[in-house]
This record gives C-alpha cells, structure tokens and sequence, in this order.
C-alpha cells in the first residue's frame, strides 16, 4: 500500500513540475498525511513518530537549497512529504539518489535549452525516494 501511495502522490507531483515548473501544495500536503496515516495506523505512535521525524528530516535536508534559491518550496514540501512516507533513513537515502538523477536532468534541460533558468527537480526526488522504497524491501 505504501508503494502505492508513492507511486500515485509521485506521478502527480512529478507531472505538476514538468506541467507548471511548480508542484502544488494540495499534492504535498495529501503525500504527507497519506505518509502520516499510514505509519499511525499501521505502527502505532511509534510509527507516527517516525514519520513526523522523516518529513522534518526531508524538509530540513532542502531547506539551504531554497535559503540560497537553487530550489522551490514544492521541492522542499515533496521532501518533507516523501520523508512522511519513508521515516528518517529513508528520505536520507532518497536524497542521495536524488541528487546525480537531478544532475542527469539538469544537463539534458540545459542541453535542451541553453537558456531555461530553472529545472524540473520533482522527478529527481520521485524517482530517488521510489528507489529508497524499493530498496527497504
């Protein structure tokens, strides 16, 4: 079920950022109580706990980023609400992956358009946190 809720909140977000450069808050916000209900109901406070930790990591880890404007407040917020879904060492995981898949894109965007001033960075943090998921087993 939790690979499902990814999948579903990550198409959409990553769709919104190649649609409007933006990712919409109403995407981010239902991610993060999806991540928080289901750790809540499945672990219990623990879990809860858990999930509340991995979204203040996953908001914290961009938030320089987007102090130093190299990223926009939807990145930040998918963050915080992939960090709901996948706890604190899961999101830490994402970011690392996220990280050359969002170099990846960037150069095919600039390579594409040597003008373009700001990147797509939602696909980046989709496919980093899908690969986080799929590596918890």
């Amino acid at each position: 079920m939790l690979l499902l809720i990814a999948i579903a909140l990550g198409s959409l977000a990553a769709f919104d950022d190649l649609r409007r450069n933006a990712v919409s808050n109403w995407i981010t916000a239902v991610a993060w109580l999806a991540g928080l209900l289901y750790h809540g109901i499945h672990q219990g406070w623990t879990g809860l706990g858990l999930a509340a930790a991995g979204s203040l990591l996953g908001f914290a880890v961009f938030l320089v980023f987007y102090w130093l404007g190299a990223m926009g407040g939807g990145d930040v917020k998918l963050m915080a609400a992939f960090g709901a879904l996948l706890g604190p060492s899961g999101i830490l995981l994402a970011a690392l992956l996220a990280a050359p898949i969002g170099a990846l894109i960037a150069a095919a965007c600039l390579a594409w358009n040597r003008r373009r001033r700001s990147i797509p960075y939602a696909p980046a943090i989709v496919l980093g946190a899908w690969l986080a998921l799929l590596g918890r087993g």
